[in-house]
């Protein structure tokens, strides 16, 4: 299998250094990272400055761009597609609303648009706290790549995976989860530079509103794998038909 490896964190990110070096034993690993950290890039792609690609070692590259740019230049280097694109293990969840925000999420979206089956891989760790247990978010990823072969529509596969930050022998198992969502964020942060100057933060994540059983919050909770199959498509097709209605009474 060849596979290529990407993130939002950055080429030096324990996350995709672990998932690397478990990776090469089963398969044909090339890896494009992000130059430094680009959580929450989303989609974003670089249009306006030249990118560059340095070499780190044997097919590991970092680019001074956004995860998107990463897939895009990563595919360059293949005479041969690969088999899928793979992006994480990210530092932290990504569910729920994150999922819109995530350079991890992206990156593996655009291994979809671009035709290839994807996941994106976070290991989620209490509120505000750094994860520990990387290895057991590596033998999830592992496990699945066993089965990923069957999966039933694998042409359009994207499968947003979060791993509970404890110990593999303490994981209840995988379920297949919707998003939830959460609460707004906290308000954004004024303050001041040294030089008097205003500045802001955009503030934190909000809690988990929508929690509850079905949800990848409540299996994260509960000790499991969360697996939420998404798409691209943004189409609300159940707002069709009452929207061709409302146009019409628009157009008198």
């Amino acid at each position: 299998m060849n596979i290529l490896l990407s993130n939002d964190d950055g080429f030096l990110a324990p996350g995709i250094n672990q998932l690397r070096e478990a990776l090469m034993v089963v398969a044909n690993v090339t890896t494009v990272a992000p130059s430094q950290d680009c959580s929450g890039a989303s989609n974003s792609l670089t249009l306006r400055n030249p990118l560059r690609m340095t070499q780190h070692g044997d097919n590991f590259y970092s680019v001074n761009g956004t995860p998107t740019d990463c897939v895009h230049l990563g595919l360059g280097l293949y005479a041969k597609d690969p088999d899928m694109v793979i992006s994480g293990i990210n530092a932290g969840a990504n569910m729920g609303d994150d999922v819109l925000y995530s350079g991890t999420v992206a990156a593996a979206m655009e291994g979809r648009f671009l035709g290839f089956p994807a996941l994106a891989v976070s290991l989620a760790a209490p509120h505000r706290q750094l994860p520990v247990h990387y290895a057991t978010a590596v033998k999830a990823v592992l496990q699945l790549l066993q089965h990923v072969q069957d999966y039933p529509d694998k042409s359009n596969m994207i499968l947003n995976v979060n791993v509970p930050d404890i110990p593999w022998a303490e994981l209840q198992g995988f379920r297949v989860t919707r998003l939830g969502n959460r609460h707004r964020f906290s308000p954004v942060v004024r303050a001041m530079d040294p030089r008097d100057n205003e500045i802001f933060w955009i503030g934190r994540a909000g809690a988990a509103a929508d929690a509850g059983e079905g949800t990848d919050f409540h299996a994260i909770d509960a000790g499991y794998v969360s697996i939420t199959p998404i798409h691209a498509d943004l189409t609300r097709y159940q707002a069709m038909d009452e929207t061709q209605r409302w146009l019409e009474e628009c157009n008198g």
